[in-house]
């Protein structure tokens, strides 16, 4: 079934314009949802991966 192009739910946030770049996540939620099965973007899998080390 398609989504309807809202958010589950916001996990973080990015700020590019920072140097270096901040990059806020929400560790226990991010690290819950892997738990249920999400796949992060490829663009995302860097910052999740450094969570569950």
């Amino acid at each position: 079934m398609p989504r309807d192009g809202r958010y589950i739910e916001v996990l973080g946030t990015y700020d590019p314009l920072q140097s270096p770049a901040a990059v806020a996540l929400k560790q226990e939620r991010v690290l819950e949802w892997l738990k249920k099965g999400a796949q992060p973007s490829v663009t995302v899998r860097p910052c999740c991966a450094r969570l569950v080390c």
